[in-house]
């Protein structure tokens, strides 16, 4: 399957952080049906760690708003070709709507295709487990968007052992003490009743294997991966009609 390089290039606002960027491209690589290189999808990335905190905007209320450079991005993304962007960092999609507005392409919105795929997976008044940055439980991001599809949310106790775990992985890679911290959170998720479980943030998903093993996790970084993969499809060849 030779891809058209001069269509369908995705954006990507990379750089929160630099791992998950690179674990999404890992991702898109294995998920592809590829026999050469030319079979693979062809990616804009603006891997920008100097994006403003999250964390120290949204939790501290301290940082500044990383909305502004966001746009900028993806304004950049859209001017060297992009057709769509997608954005490996759950926390930062409080800030989608500063992004669709500076462009007039579409962005591959991750807390929409988790609703939508919980919508498809649970029955009515189902409730999903969360695995994800305090910022995300106080912005209500998924809240949102679950409760307009029927569904809920349930939340592990300890917001600060989740923020640790999440810096611990910012600091030093995919280590033990965050493993123990997820594995944990994900089995109290379980006895809560959220068996079925999005792992949303990119920084768990560097570990999501380590969820509990009676857990549905789902991470929230391969429905971004399918989403990718399917826009960027070439469209099939029309069919022709012989002449008479």
């Amino acid at each position: 399957m030779n891809r058209d390089m001069q269509a369908n290039h995705i954006g990507v606002l990379g750089g929160m952080g630099p791992e998950a960027t690179i674990l999404l491209q890992q991702k898109l690589i294995a998920a592809t049906d590829a026999k050469d290189d030319s079979d693979h999808i062809p990616l804009l990335i603006d891997m920008n760690p100097q994006v403003p905190s999250r964390i120290a905007h949204l939790i501290e209320e301290t940082g500044e708003d990383p909305g502004p450079t966001l746009a900028a991005m993806a304004r950049r993304l859209e001017t060297a070709g992009a057709v769509a962007l997608a954005m490996p960092c759950n926390t930062a999609h409080f800030y989608a709507p500063a992004i669709t507005k500076a462009v007039k392409i579409p962005l591959l919105n991750m807390v929409d295709l988790a609703a939508d795929h919980a919508l498809a997976t649970l029955a009515p008044g189902g409730s999903i487990g969360m695995l994800a940055s305090p910022a995300v439980k106080k912005t209500h991001l998924f809240e949102r968007a679950l409760q307009a599809r029927g569904l809920t949310t349930i939340w592990p106790d300890d917001d600060a052992s989740m923020l640790t775990a999440i810096r611990a992985i910012k600091a030093n890679g995919p280590c033990q003490s965050a493993r123990d911290i997820l594995t944990a959170a994900s089995a109290e998720l379980v006895a809560k009743g959220g068996r079925l479980q999005f792992v949303a943030c990119s920084e768990f998903s560097l570990i999501a294997e380590s969820a509990a093993p009676e857990a549905r996790a789902v991470d929230t970084l391969d429905l971004l991966v399918r989403a990718i993969i399917d826009i960027s499809s070439p469209a099939p060849s029309p069919t022709k009609t012989p002449y008479n």
